[in-house]
């Protein structure tokens, strides 16, 4: 049994709507919060955004029996205040069950809001917060966008000028080296066989604790090897490393092949097998490489290469930015207005600048009809783009790579060129606080988490830039209030 939000709230409790958080306050909990309070206050915004909640639901799900879960508003406004606050699970634990504003958008106030029955376990909302996915929180982002607009004045809105820009998020790795990435391949391989070994009483990785300690004492003698000068040590002990593993994966592969033969495995315990392959794939194709490399002197192109066996979607990006010379992640391009709200992105898993500057393009203009302008850096240029967007967007601002012919250097001179030229850059002081607020480093795992880690962090984004709006017109509100008249004045 599963709710959207409760359709009959007990008798005593606040309701989200009159929660009145410090209009004064600097700190992004009372941004998000007077977004968020918008957003279930205002009737037309609240259904849209239900709607597509719905969804997560399954067809099929009995509103009346089974046991109570959490309410599909609360999932949502605990994953909001998780990627705004860029905080861990653990943080977001201790506040849902210790903070008074979020326990009051999650519905508890009154006599029930430190009531020991509304306690959230961290298990529990970390699998609940992943039932989002990153095709819903696009959906409710278009919702929070044209909110944030219609709170404009109709001079403002009339058209929207646009910026692209890509940056890389990060996905929570090591630096990776292929004795590196062969090690994790061989300890988790050997740890979770070990322990279906044990449950199945098969005695072939009894001393598993041991051989992995031997890995690793190798493994540092490889590295501390690489400091030395001596390319025929550095050779032997990679020689002695790979003489230690194949062993091992030898084990391993007769361990797996026993266990594949029992008739009692169960569901849980046949999917680990399928992991078990793939960690499998991952040692082979490492020691493949190790021997490439370094027995037989061959340069291993990027494409063969692997930077994380927990992550496989981690790209090597080297963009030539000054103190950084590689990230390990995803780029993404983003798209924003000139109100500072996010309107699209698009995740490279495996594209580049240039490849994805006419589709989000398009992905705006289906979205938002006032679209006058839209601006991009050198990296998006190519003459089929140009051409491609100047026939969705009135006014499109790309400069050239290299030199511009006598036209284009008349079109880069024109004032109306050098006015969204210059604005172009405040798409940097939206990447800065995307940032600031969870997408420095992706924190959840395989690619659909980071799709959904990118796409809240972007909806977070949004609603903490509308609570931000409301909160400067309710503190204007309240100055005109406190205005004396001219025939009070003393």
């Amino acid at each position: 049994m599963r709710e959207i939000i409760k359709s009959q709230p007990q008798l005593g409790v606040l309701d989200i709507d009159s929660i009145k958080p410090d209009i004064k306050s600097r700190d992004e909990i009372d941004k998000i919060s007077f977004g968020l309070i918008h957003i279930y206050s205002t009737p037309e915004l609240r259904e849209k955004v239900f709607a597509v909640l719905n969804r997560v639901l399954p067809p099929k799900i009995s509103k009346k029996m089974g046991r109570p879960g959490m309410e599909m508003w609360q999932i949502f406004v605990l994953a909001v205040f998780r990627n705004a606050c860029n905080i861990d699970y653990d943080k977001l634990h201790n506040l849902a069950n210790n903070h008074k504003l979020l326990r009051q958008l999650l519905g508890h106030s009154g006599a029930e809001i430190w009531s020991s029955s509304q306690y959230y376990h961290i298990q529990t909302i970390k699998d609940n917060v992943s039932l989002l996915s990153d095709e819903i929180i696009n959906e409710i982002n278009a919702i929070v966008v044209e909110a944030g607009h219609k709170l404009l004045s109709n001079k403002k809105k009339e058209s929207l000028n646009c910026s692209v820009d890509s940056f890389v998020v990060k996905t929570d790795v090591h630096y990776p080296t292929d004795i590196n990435l062969l090690y994790d391949s061989i300890r988790k391989l050997v740890e979770i066989l070990a322990t279906l070994c044990f449950k199945y009483k098969i005695t072939d990785l009894r001393q598993s604790k041991h051989n992995l300690r031997k890995v690793k004492k190798h493994l540092y003698k490889v590295q501390n090897s690489k400091r030395s000068r001596n390319e025929k040590l550095i050779v032997e002990r990679h020689h002695t490393y790979i003489d230690t593993v194949q062993p091992l994966l030898t084990q391993t592969k007769e361990a797996l092949r026993k266990l594949q033969s029992l008739q009692k495995l169960e569901i849980l315990d046949g999917l680990y097998l399928l992991t078990i392959e793939e960690y499998i794939t991952f040692a082979e194709k490492h020691i493949d490489l190790i021997q490439r490399r370094v027995f037989k002197g061959e340069e291993i192109q990027s494409s063969e290469k692997i930077f994380s066996i927990f992550e496989p979607h981690t790209r090597w990006i080297s963009k030539g930015k000054a103190g950084v010379s590689v990230e390990f992640g995803l780029p993404v391009t983003i798209i924003k207005d000139q109100f500072g709200y996010i309107l699209s992105h698009i995740i490279m898993e495996t594209t580049s600048d240039v490849d994805v500057a006419v589709e989000i393009a398009r992905m705006v203009v289906e979205l938002y009809s006032n679209i006058y302008s839209i601006s991009y850096d050198k990296g998006f240029w190519s003459p089929e783009n140009y051409a491609a967007i100047c026939k969705l967007i009135e006014k499109v601002i790309m400069p050239k790579k290299g030199k511009a012919n006598k036209v284009q250097q008349e079109e880069y001179d024109s004032p109306e060129f050098k006015k969204f030229r210059a604005k172009h850059s405040s798409v940097e002081s939206a990447i800065n606080r995307l940032e600031y607020n969870g997408l420095d480093k992706c924190l959840d795992h395989g690619i659909d988490g980071f799709k959904r880690y990118v796409s809240i962090s972007i909806v977070s984004n949004n609603i903490h830039n509308l609570g931000s709006q409301l909160m400067k017109k309710e503190l204007k509100k309240q100055k005109r209030k406190r205005k004396p008249k001219p025939n009070q004045a003393a």
